[in-house]
């Protein structure tokens, strides 16, 4: 998956997760099943942006970028700032 592939997954989860963010301030709210929907768009949208460092450092230091894989969840969501 090239980085042009990656980018444009992100903007589709972003797009998802704006449309369900303007839902839940609603007065109506999300449901459980969006509620946890948009917990997995969080988590895959962090695991995209990881994966598009990790390509990005790959090929900053002469490596390829192709070797980069998808962290699990709990990996990626257990960064601290």
């Amino acid at each position: 998956m090239a980085d042009h592939d990656i980018l444009e997954y992100i903007d589709g989860l972003v797009s998802e997760e704006r449309t369900l963010r303007d839902r839940s301030t609603g007065n109506l709210g999300l449901s459980a099943e969006e509620k946890t929907r948009l917990r997995t768009v969080e988590v895959q949208l962090d695991q995209c942006w990881d994966l598009l460092r990790q390509r990005r450092a790959l090929s900053e230091y002469g490596e390829d970028p192709s070797v980069a894989k998808v962290r699990p969840a709990d990996e990626v969501e257990g960064y601290q700032s």
